[in-house]
């Protein structure tokens, strides 16, 4: 009769045990798996902590003719109140009788406060002169709102209509190509490349789409708000390029913005 050790029964499931996940470790991981550890490996490093710092900075400095900060600038939550108001954006101002975003609502503050020529900073280009300064801003403001869920308010006459022009203006197909926002967005399981893309008809999820702009691109070294995230989807769906703070942009940003409540914001994020 041959006797079996009691350990050798151990070391055999142990032996299996290994067997089993080294087998797992030497399956292929998704490309959205790697996207997903690319990115959380260089969340500690976010360059978007550079231009969060330089917002906050821009947000108490007397800056502009008239030699004003803008601390008591109206987000939505009264004069000064930052933290929660990126997740209540875009929203109706009775102020301007608009509805705007939040880069749009710093130009009419910067303008009011600061006496600096809104007009003119509509016009400058991305990343340049006071546009960057209302990224950089737009940066900080969106980081004090982290970690807190999108509750845009939709009340309003005004907000109702442009969340149906934001609507239409998803599912709007022209140009060369016949694309749409809807495109690429408007159904789950998508991808263009290595990016997934998420369904903005719906809630897409925790820090998925709307709730990850503004973000921090690698792939450029450029810090996108959610103006020039638009204005580049125009680009790909080769229409014109909007206009900053212009209605359309306004609209698109309301209707993935009321689509996403109850998401969790992690802007400012890093992309690609």
């Amino acid at each position: 009769m041959i006797r079996i050790h009691p350990l050798a029964g151990v070391a055999g499931v142990l032996a299996a045990a290994t067997l089993a996940a080294t087998s797992a470790a030497a399956q292929p991981k998704s490309t959205a798996d790697g996207i997903a550890e690319y990115r959380k490996m260089l969340e500690d490093g976010n360059p978007a902590e550079l231009y969060e710092a330089k917002g906050e900075e821009l947000w108490k400095k007397k800056r502009g003719p008239k030699n004003a900060s803008l601390e008591q600038c109206d987000l939505g939550k009264g004069p000064g109140v930052v933290k929660g108001a990126f997740v209540e954006l875009p929203r109706y101002f009775p102020d301007t009788k608009r509805v705007q975003d939040l880069e749009t609502r710093l130009v009419t503050c910067m303008e009011t406060l600061q006496g600096l020529n809104g007009a003119e900073i509509a016009k400058t280009p991305f990343g340049r002169g006071e546009q960057a300064n209302v990224t950089a801003l737009a940066t900080w403001i969106a980081g004090q709102s982290r970690g807190m869920r999108f509750n845009l308010p939709n009340q309003h006459p005004e907000e109702k209509r442009f969340y149906e022009l934001g609507k239409r203006a998803f599912f709007f197909q022209g140009g060369t190509h016949d694309f749409s926002c809807a495109t690429c967005h408007a159904s789950d399981g998508k991808r263009i490349r290595l990016q997934d893309l998420p369904n903005l008809t719906k809630n897409p999820g925790d820090g998925v789409g709307f709730a990850a702009w503004p973000a921090y691109r690698v792939s450029n070294g450029q810090m996108w708000g959610m103006q020039l995230r638009l204005n580049d989807c125009f680009r790909q769906q080769r229409f014109p390029f909007p206009h900053f703070g212009s209605d359309v942009t306004i609209a698109l940003a309301m209707y993935m913005g009321v689509n996403a409540k109850g998401a969790e914001s992690i802007a400012p994020s890093i992309k690609r």
